[in-house]
């Protein structure tokens, strides 16, 4: 029993990476079927039954919903864990991770004999000690001629919209900055968490069908991804045979190569940390998103139990709203908001206007009535074929009135919009209205946990503070309830890198904000019974400054000269004989696409930093953005103070 790769024959179509990997989704659920016949009209799907692990699920479930399954024949999908009755004539396809636990649970229900047919789809390739214990089982359980193939997919990444992809979701601590960066970290442990990476990262660029040129910088968890990564993709080149590199897509390949940039969560520890002001990167702040999905808790008034149950929306890349203002200033998008819910209105009230119109005297002209009802038929008829359009334009306005709603409310409670201001303010050097002493000792402002990330972007551009200094702080952090360990590691961590004030606010530049004067939004009251009403809430025009991430990517994909960047590595997988990386010839064409990851966690608001600066024009194409994790500043506090504590 041997195994095949499932992407041999693909069309080199020129998609996004969350459409390709769509597209191996599809092509697996058809048991791996690349052509269909042409001679038939209509093709009556294999029913089959979807078995996945907690990783196949995260995979799965931001690309194919459970209607999409359905048309795919999927009757249904099961977690391998759970409890699982035999089903006769069926047909199983299995997504999971090559495991020994997912290997033993195979194994039992070959021996059980659950399923007619077997399917065995594997996240990245099984190794052969696993393949021989399958084989085993399979044959002491005499099923080996119902295990139809076996495939290693390749597909071992999250692609959360078009140009986002995360490592894994299940059991990202096994991957997070805290397991990469703590003390008694084991050289084994980091080693096993960069292999993780490495797998990774080449299934994303086996599904994107592209050979990339590697940059990163040098002595750190990036360059041992980097190397890894570079070894492993000039390994699979050497025998073309097998190679997944190799067929319709090395046209591609040969004259559009991209740049995949890796970097390290230490480049810039502030920006995971600072208050943010546009829409998607609040929502992953302030409420619950995960894997395109959001959970709002119930609103409660001070002191009564709440009776509302939670609601869990999905934000997927199909939501032109979600896609258009992603990135945008919140009051912005709350703007956005009533503007949809005005032009509802009309469209609503148009239909409601036939009921009227319909209605003829019984003295009027028999013509007239006759051209009034052919009038107005056609109008009815218009009417009726748009409701579906208007019903389902009223759920995604609900939706997004409820998401900011929410915001908002938390934005008041904690003055988010006071945090978001200052940390700015700071960032580009220009006189605060407070001192960060005066807002952490204010009761009114924000959570102990927006006063501590506060002072921690204060600590890490204040390169003069004193010991003195730094202990009357921590004593007011202490005072309101804040959770101090964290600066016990960024007091370390800032000895060793011995950070300077200049290049620490450079790389700390973020969005620049102007303040404008205090405004009301939304004015006037939701008909869904919103309460979305912006008064007492700055707004702030989002500036349009790179930030760390982007201006490197910049500075590597535009061939730019810079201390920062010069001395990174730059590894080539597809020169096979390299004796000295010196010697490797560099491109001199600035690239046109970018891939950039970094190890250690990311954030929206970087993502969108690179896209807005996509938008402007700066010589990029196309960037995607990738990291091991993607973390919100309540997750990243939460590490660091772990580390703090060792």
């Amino acid at each position: 029993m041997a195994t095949s790769s499932a992407y041999g024959g693909r069309s080199a179509q020129q998609n996004s990476l969350r459409n390709r990997q769509i597209a191996a989704l599809q092509r697996m659920l058809n048991l791996n079927e690349h052509t269909v016949s042409k001679s038939t009209v209509a093709v009556e799907p294999v029913w089959k039954v979807l078995i996945y692990d907690k990783n196949g699920s995260d995979i799965i479930s931001p690309l194919l919903t459970v209607k999409e399954l359905r048309s795919l024949g999927v009757t249904l999908h099961l977690l391998i864990d759970s409890p699982r009755e035999q089903i006769r004539d069926a047909v199983a396809v299995y997504f999971v991770l090559p495991n020994r636990e997912n290997i033993a649970k195979i194994c039992q229900d070959c021996k059980a004999q659950l399923y007619d047919n077997y399917y065995f789809n594997f996240i990245t390739p099984i190794s052969r000690s696993l393949l021989e214990d399958l084989a085993k089982a399979a044959v002491e359980s005499n099923c080996v001629a119902q295990i139809s193939k076996v495939y290693d997919q390749y597909l071992n990444f999250i692609s959360l919209e078009e140009d986002l992809f995360v490592s894994r979701h299940h059991d990202t601590r096994e991957l997070s900055y805290y397991a990469l960066n703590r003390t008694d970290a084991q050289d084994t442990d980091v080693q096993s968490i960069c292999d993780t990476l490495v797998e990774s990262l080449f299934s994303v660029f086996v599904t994107a069908g592209s050979i990339p040129v590697i940059r990163c910088p040098k002595g750190n968890a990036a360059e041992m991804v980097a190397m890894g990564l570079d070894k492993k993709i000039r390994d699979n080149l050497r025998d073309p045979r097998s190679s997944m590199f190799t067929g319709d897509n090395m046209a591609q390949i040969s004259f559009t190569r991209p740049l995949l940039v890796i970097l390290d969560r230490n480049i810039d520890l502030a920006t995971p940390l600072h208050h943010t002001w546009t829409y998607q990167a609040l929502t992953h702040d302030v409420l619950s998103l995960n894997l395109n999905r959001v959970t709002i808790p119930p609103s409660t008034e001070p002191g009564q139990p709440s009776l509302e149950q939670e609601k869990t929306y999905d934000l997927s890349p199909a939501d032109n709203f979600w896609m258009g203002h992603r990135g945008s200033p919140f009051p912005t998008v709350a703007d956005a908001v009533q503007g949809e819910l005005d032009e509802y209105k009309k469209s609503e009230e148009e239909v409601l206007k036939l009921k009227s119109v319909m209605g003829v005297s019984e003295e009027d002209d028999p013509d007239v009535v006759a051209g009034a009802l052919t009038d107005n038929t056609a109008k009815l008829t218009s009417a009726i074929s748009s409701l579906p359009e208007l019903l389902e334009q009223k759920k995604r306005i609900d939706m997004h009135t409820n998401i900011a709603t929410a915001l908002l409310e938390e934005i008041k409670e904690r003055k988010l919009d006071t945090f978001f201001e200052m940390e700015d303010k700071m960032i580009t050097k220009s006189s605060l209205d407070k001192s960060v002493l005066d807002i952490v000792s204010d009761p009114s402002a924000g959570t102990p946990e927006d006063k501590m990330r506060l002072f921690v972007i204060y600590y890490l551009l204040s390169p003069d503070m004193t010991e003195g200094e730094l202990t009357q702080y921590t004593a007011a952090l202490e005072s309101v309830g804040a959770d101090v360990r964290p600066l016990e590691y960024l007091k370390k961590w800032k000895a060793y890198t011995k950070m300077a004030a200049n290049p620490q606010a450079q790389r700390l530049g973020s969005q620049t904000a102007s303040t404008s004067s205090m405004s009301t939004m939304f004015s006037k009251m939701m008909s869904t019974g919103s309460k979305l009403v912006m008064e007492g809430v700055k707004s702030f025009v989002v500036g349009k400054k790179n930030l760390p991430v982007t201006r490197i990517v910049d500075q590597l994909m535009e061939l730019k000269s810079s201390k920062t960047t010069d001395d990174y590595r730059y590894l080539d997988p597809k020169i096979l004989r390299v004796t000295d990386s010196s010697s490797i010839p560099r491109s001199k064409t600035p690239f046109q696409e970018a891939y950039v990851f970094v190890v250690g966690g990311g954030n929206y608001i970087e993502y969108q930093n690179l896209l807005e600066y996509c938008r402007r024009g700066q010589g990029i194409k196309n960037v995607t953005y990738g990291t091991s994790e993607l973390m919100n500043a309540s997750q990243f506090l939460s590490q660091l103070s772990k580390l703090g504590q060792i």
